[in-house]
């Protein structure tokens, strides 16, 4: 059975991946290696694990401007997620997806969800990012 959750599009596009949650914010500038999508800072919750082809869930981005630089280079080298979900999501995060469909034809479609909607994701499921219609389709 799937389960269907609401949000709101930021990045449109769709993709397919597992879930990796974060419960802390991410810094991709300083926090993810662009060379190989591994979250780099030794603080962080998930250190030393692959964001690469991953629905990547977390409350809301930190950090600078160049971190949509990270996002853009990820993709590049075919490390980026597969898709974003937040329950806030910074412009200027939402600028590496943005820029990576014009310059390398990918798609990192960005969902916003509400607190509620965003605590049903858990690290493991296997999900459907809809950003365009604004869903999430949790698959059983």
């Amino acid at each position: 059975m799937e389960k269907k959750i609401k949000g709101c599009c930021v990045v449109p596009g769709v993709a397919k991946g597992e879930v990796l949650k974060i419960s802390q914010p991410i810094s991709f500038w300083g926090g993810v290696d662009p060379v190989n999508g591994l979250i780099n800072d030794p603080r962080h919750e998930l250190f030393n694990q692959s964001i690469a082809g991953k629905v990547l869930v977390f409350p809301y981005g930190k950090g600078s401007s160049t971190g949509s630089l990270i996002i853009l280079e990820l993709a590049r080298v075919d490390k980026s997620p597969a898709a974003i979900v937040n329950v806030r999501t910074e412009p200027i995060l939402a600028t590496g997806p943005i820029v990576c469909k014009h310059f390398y034809g990918k798609e990192i479609p960005i969902i916003s969800l509400d607190e509620n909607s965003f605590q049903m994701l858990q690290t493991g499921q296997h999900v459907t990012v809809n950003a365009t219609e604004g869903v999430v389709i949790i698959h059983s």
